[in-house]
């Protein structure tokens, strides 16, 4: 509102406020001018020694009739004073700010979460001997038995290890690395039988040794394969695999840390390593457990704001991690059981299948994105598009000619900047009022 020199007062037209920000709906509504603080005009104060002029109740009169002008236009526009229909007319010489059309279109609504870019959890690897080592018990020999050598070779950090491959070396013996789910728990020797037998046999063929047949069985054509292998690794020649003369893993692995280095005595973790391959680890709550599933897809937005579609390869077990508030017994002054605050969360693991697409990125944060449902053929708009009426409800601002007609709508899902719309008028192609 701005004064003239020949008193009387202008009014700038009513504005509409910002649109929907990140998602959230507030209310889009005209902007209203306030003179007094009680909806009131400010009267001109008397000039001094003489009485109130009447050029300045003139003025109050204007302000007065400018306010009452502009309030009903607000209420107009926002259908206060409509009659019911939900349809109201408001003249738009200049149109709303901008414009899109109603499209008939897929929605998926999704839940975005946190992740983590690695090779997933890493795995320590002990000494032979150590407690608690896959190694552990069995004879002891070789380089069996905590403290029984000294480290005289070691990978770096990062390093890959396959199949045969050294993981370390110990007195320049090699143990190398081998495939399998069972690992080396006691003396393999002609006579024996069982899965670890098969196990050793399916690495021997695998390193292009020969003259056994694959099976369960320890017989003395797999002892002579052995000692050709034992050759290669510069043991002694015994034909018999005992325990810490190899380290089984389920396929090659990428070292995360060096836990000892040359010189040291062979006792306690060795190493830490992971799998080889590039996954992302998420923490998904509970209450959004149903939308990760084995095979499932998800997008991975990455730091450079690329996306990648990865493939949910593994879910773990629920856990819970409760606070302080909740550690009391549920006997005592704490509260009845299950008081308190619990963040469960159930670790899910995705895999990029094609991992030139993730770059060079080795580890990093990324989020990923969750669809939670999908609905096709359905009208929507931009969310920018909604009005948040004074009653409640929505509506969009429908652009007919030089004119535009406030309309309800209802909503539905909402997705990829849009939300789903129905309601009397809305179709495809109805062109909609949206912030610049």
């Amino acid at each position: 509102m701005t004064g003239r020199e020949d008193g009387a007062v202008e009014t700038a037209a009513p504005e509409s406020a910002a649109d929907v920000p990140g998602g959230e709906l507030e209310p889009r509504t005209a902007a209203l001018a306030s003179f007094d603080g009680n909806g009131g005009a400010v009267e001109q104060p008397p000039p001094e020694g003489g009485r109130p002029r009447r050029r300045g109740m003139r003025i109050a009169l204007i302000v007065a009739c400018a306010v009452v002008v502009t309030v009903a236009a607000a209420g107009a526009a926002t259908g206060v004073f409509g009659g019911g229909d939900g349809k109201t007319e408001a003249t738009a010489p200049s149109g709303p700010p901008a414009t899109a059309k109603v499209k008939r279109t897929t929605l998926t609504s999704s839940q975005t979460v946190d992740g983590q870019l690695g090779y997933g959890d890493t795995a320590a690897v002990q000494a032979p001997g150590a407690p608690g080592s896959a190694q552990s018990g069995g004879s002891g020999q070789g380089s069996g038995g905590a403290g029984s050598g000294i480290v005289t070779w070691m990978p770096s950090d990062g390093d890959t290890i396959t199949r045969g491959q050294p993981v370390y070396k110990v007195d320049q013996r090699s143990v190398p690395l081998l495939y399998g789910s069972v690992p080396l728990y006691r003396t393999l020797k002609p006579g024996n039988s069982g899965s670890d037998v098969k196990m050793l046999e399916k690495n021997l063929r695998a390193l292009g040794y020969r003259g056994f047949t694959v099976d369960d069985t320890y017989d003395y054509g797999t002892a002579a394969a052995v000692q050709k292998w034992q050759d290669k690794l510069g043991r002694s020649q015994t034909g018999e695999v005992r325990v810490g003369d190899a380290l089984v893993a389920a396929g090659a692995r990428r070292v995360a840390k060096a836990e000892l280095a040359v010189g040291d005595t062979l006792a306690g973790d060795v190493l830490t390593w992971t799998g080889t391959d590039r996954v992302i680890s998420v923490d998904l709550p509970v209450q959004y457990a149903d939308l990760s599933k084995k095979g499932g897809a998800a997008t991975v937005t990455l730091p450079d704001n690329t996306t990648v579609t990865a493939v949910v390869t593994d879910i773990g077990t629920p856990t819970s991690s409760k606070d302080s508030s909740d550690s009391s017994s549920a006997g005592g002054s704490g509260g009845s059981p299950g008081s308190g605050s619990s963040n469960a969360t159930v670790p899910v693991e995705l895999k990029v299948e094609d991992a030139e697409k993730i770059g060079a990125y080795q580890a990093a944060s990324v989020s990923v994105e969750f669809a939670s449902e999908t609905r096709a053929d359905v009208l929507a708009v931009p969310i920018s598009a909604l009005f948040a009426l004074p009653g409640g409800g929505y509506a969009v601002e429908v652009v007919t000619g030089a004119k535009t007609e406030y309309r309800d709508v209802k909503l539905g899902t909402f997705g990829n900047g849009m939300v789903e719309v129905s309601g009397t008028g809305i179709t495809a192609g109805t062109v909609v009022g949206v912030p610049k």
